[in-house]
């Protein structure tokens, strides 16, 4: 089964390969071919609306017939996730501790790796109610090292909460013997962590599901993205996440004229053999280098022609 006819594609690469322009193009041939489809922007450099030429943001706005596009801000994401912990842990802290604790978890939304945590909470979110409504969803993920840590961050999440949920059991078996007569307590804090468990392996199981979801990397035959992707391949392959196809941006055409391309074309010939060669299991799609920007809707269906 080819990796752009799964359910749920994720587009990832090096930043500026032209990584949004594939994700949009797929996600526009998709709903041409009567799929309809969401398209997730999770790169904090959002430029899905430029491409669209219209505002786009937070809501699931209509762009085409049958395409609907989403812009997550990762400030506003870590805003909610740290209102709802607020919520969970209401009435489970001391009145007189809530001031402190409030103080403590607003001076984390600073902290390294919350915006990563409240993205994927809503990543799961998307994934887990909105495959309902739409056929197809394609995420336009951030530069790659992001895109990896946010992918494997259903496995490191769930050992995590794993190990809270053992340490949060025996502590309420104890404080049961201790001073509950051995009944049962009401634990919320337990039950939250329960059902993020829940939501986390529902969220992995789909992810690891090959006929449902697909991994595709966007490079450009230059040294350095080519490396990188090499790199975010065998990662992601740890966590059992394959890359089945990459999408090479911006080669070059053969029609190339003047002295400066036709020496470029030759130089560039080296990298699309060390492509062939460092890639031989992945399906490659050659996208040629645009004499313009792709900014309109015609555009964007002349590039998704190379689909």
């Amino acid at each position: 089964m080819d990796v752009l006819e799964k359910d749920i594609i994720f587009v990832g690469g090096k930043g500026g390969v032209g990584k949004s322009t594939s994700a949009a193009a797929l996600a526009a041939k998709a709903a041409r071919n009567g799929y309809k489809t969401l398209l997730i922007s999770t790169d904090p450099a959002h430029n899905l609306g430029d491409i669209f030429n219209q505002t786009i943001g937070g809501k699931i706005s209509r762009v085409a017939d049958e395409l609907y596009a989403l812009e997550i801000d990762a400030e506003v994401e870590t805003e909610n996730y740290i209102q709802g912990v607020k919520e969970n842990i209401k009435g489970t802290v001391h009145v007189g501790m809530m001031e402190e604790v409030n103080r403590q978890l607003d001076t984390a939304k600073a902290s390294p790796g919350a915006d990563e945590a409240a993205l994927f909470d809503k990543l799961i979110s998307i994934i887990l109610e909105e495959t309902d409504q739409f056929d197809k969803l394609i995420f336009d993920t951030a530069p790659t090292g992001h895109t990896i840590r946010l992918l494997s961050l259903p496995e490191l999440m769930g050992v995590w909460i794993e190990g809270l949920l053992q340490r949060r059991q025996k502590t309420n078996k104890n404080y049961s013997q201790l001073l509950n007569d051995g009944e049962p307590v009401e634990d919320p804090i337990y039950d939250v962590l329960r059902e993020r468990q829940t939501r986390f392996s529902k969220a992995r199981e789909i992810l690891l599901d090959g006929k449902r979801t697909g991994f595709v990397f966007v490079l450009n035959p230059e040294r350095l993205p080519i490396l990188e992707t090499k790199k975010a391949i065998e990662l992601l392959d740890q966590y059992h996440l394959h890359v089945r196809t990459l999408i090479v941006n911006k080669v070059l055409p053969e029609d190339a004229d003047g002295t400066f391309l036709k020496q470029r074309k030759v130089h560039e010939q080296q990298y699309m053999r060390m492509i062939e060669e460092t890639f031989p299991k992945q399906k490659r799609i050659y996208i040629p280098l645009f004499s313009q920007d792709i900014s309109n809707k015609e555009q964007l269906e002349a590039f998704s022609n190379f689909y």
